[in-house]
């Protein structure tokens, strides 16, 4: 059976940056491909203004003022309402899936949804995010302001879960959250994990021509890290660990790739430690550009201290044949302790993270032909339990119990 379908979303999907935008264009556009009629309501970013079309998806835009946090917020309020119910007059949604809390929450004071089925896809939670993202501020007046926006993002996310009839969550780890700190009953969430395309991401034969094409050393054991260059990602564990990995690994590499406000403070880091020369930061990485850098490395680090509610980089590096190294923290103990848990790091600090690359370095060193035949096992394993054909065909499935129902 086809469907229509609204996602309601803060971001749009031509700006792919994070998993949670990630999973919106991966879901809407395969969703479409399937034969459902898509579209999509999210805020203006940056260049991405007004309506657009995406691989068939339908993508409509609200404008927000930004000149204050009370402005944006009143602002997100009333014009995403609006646009649905703008929406609304042109096209009947059997479906609305809500991505981020803001939008959603326009959305819900319209009486136009109540006889819609409505899911939430929980990736983290928007207060959590918010207040990793920022250092708590100084002065009365911003430490009033920084608690109150982290208040109602957390009032408008439980007001959405709430008013949703089912809930998403893509692991066990954001399961268990959803019921601990929001008490969404058990029976209202469904677990669906998140996928990688696997034609994308695969392994590629040009290993040394690649490094070439991106100025990386080509006789160097390469670690790869992408991340948001930001507080809860840990990368100032990982860099310190390279300190302690060196002295035993002098011809291993780093490459760090993304952007964020820790990005200074971290070069600085490099410095003071003398690790500047085993280190490479190379900012954003284009979406098309990925699977090089994937290609490229011969271990993916995920050194994340916490709100890592699932870990598409991961299934991406595995996928592209990459094994990874990560901590033990939400999704990517579930991802990496099904795979294998002996991949994973005993804690978040600096010295278990050095303990297993230095372990997994030797292993490269010493044995490739093993190394070889892990990265098969990477790539078997992601073909076998994550792609987007397998979510796609749970959310259908989700999609005929409700309108059953």
């Amino acid at each position: 059976m086809k469907y229509n379908i609204l996602l309601v979303s803060d971001y749009p999907i031509a700006e792919v940056m994070g998993g949670a935008v990630r999973v919106l264009y991966e879901q809407s556009t395969c969703l479409a491909e399937r034969g459902h009629f898509v579209n999509i309501l999210t805020r203006e970013e940056n260049f991405n203004k007004g309506y657009s079309k995406i691989n068939s998806v339908k993508e409509w835009k609200y404008k927000t003022d930004s000149s204050n946090p009370l402005s944006f917020l009143i602002s997100t309020l009333l014009n995403s309402r609006k646009l649905f119910e703008f929406v609304t007059e042109r096209y009947s949604f059997d479906h609305i899936i809500f991505y981020q809390p803001f939008s959603a929450y326009g959305v819900l004071r319209s009486k136009k949804c109540n006889n819609v089925n409505k899911i939430y896809s929980c990736f983290s939670f928007s207060f959590e995010e918010f207040r990793s993202r920022n250092d708590k501020p100084h002065g009365i007046i911003k430490k009033i302001t920084f608690e109150l926006e982290s208040l109602i993002r957390k009032k408008w996310e439980a007001k959405v879960l709430n008013k949703s009839e089912n809930v998403i969550a893509l692991s066990q780890f954001t399961e268990d959250k959803l019921r601990d700190v929001y008490s969404i009953p058990k029976e209202k969430i469904r677990l669906i994990p998140g996928g990688v395309d696997l034609n994308r991401f695969r392994p590629l034969k040009e290993k040394l021509a690649i490094r070439k094409q991106l100025k990386v050393p080509t006789g160097k054991i390469v670690l790869f890290c992408v991340r948001n260059l930001v507080q809860r990602m840990g990368l100032e564990n990982l860099i310190n660990a390279l300190k302690i990995v060196i002295k035993n690994a002098p011809d291993i590499y780093l490459i760090i790739g993304g952007e964020g406000s820790l990005k200074d403070e971290l070069i600085s880091l490099t410095r003071n430690l003398d690790v500047k020369e085993y280190i490479k930061f190379v900012g954003f990485i284009p979406d098309e550009q990925l699977p090089d850098y994937y290609g490229m490395a011969d271990l993916f680090v995920l050194p994340t201290k916490e709100l890592e509610g699932f870990g598409l980089v991961t299934l991406e590096a595995m996928a592209s044949g990459l094994p990874v190294v990560g901590t033990p923290v939400g999704g990517t103990k579930e991802i990496l302790g099904n795979f294998d848990p002996s991949f994973l790091f005993k804690g978040t600090d600096s010295n278990s993270i050095a303990e297993l690359i230095l372990k997994n370095y030797l292993l490269i060193k010493q044995n490739p032909e093993k190394w070889k035949q892990i990265s098969y096992q990477c790539r078997n394993f992601v073909e076998g339990n994550y792609s987007w054909g397998k979510n796609i065909d749970s959310l259908e499935e989700l999609f005929e119990k409700t309108t059953n129902n």
